[in-house]
């Protein structure tokens, strides 16, 4: 099994509203791990919800299978890494933050795990 070495996806930079990577190609292979490093959380109650959308041409996406696209809710600094099956050409990291006043500081990595 091969893995291409990590790309980073989202520079690390502090989020305080939802939005998105942008599309990414994604290369050949079976799995794309994802990581995210969460180094700064602060507001009251804030949340992130992360997920992987899927696109066949880099325009429009879609979520594919949402349980198994979306990562457990981040409420705390952590290192949450999660492998999903690719199921598209592009794709993008999608973030959605709540709370009063929420802060995250945010990146991202890929990998691709291919044969």
């Amino acid at each position: 099994m091969a893995y291409e070495d990590g790309s980073v996806v989202v520079a690390p930079a502090p989020r305080t509203a939802t939005g998105n990577s942008g599309a990414i190609p994604c290369p050949k292979g079976l799995n794309l791990a994802v990581g995210v490093t969460v180094t700064a959380v602060s507001g009251t109650t804030p949340s992130l919800t992360l997920s992987v959308e899927w696109s066949h041409d880099g325009t429009n996406f879609y979520v594919i299978d949402g349980a198994a696209d979306t990562f457990t809710a981040v409420t705390a600094a952590a290192t949450p890494i999660k492998v999903f099956a690719i199921k598209g050409p592009f794709w993008r990291l999608v973030w959605t933050i709540t709370g009063t006043t929420p802060s995250f500081t945010i990146a991202a990595t890929r990998y691709v795990i291919g044969d």
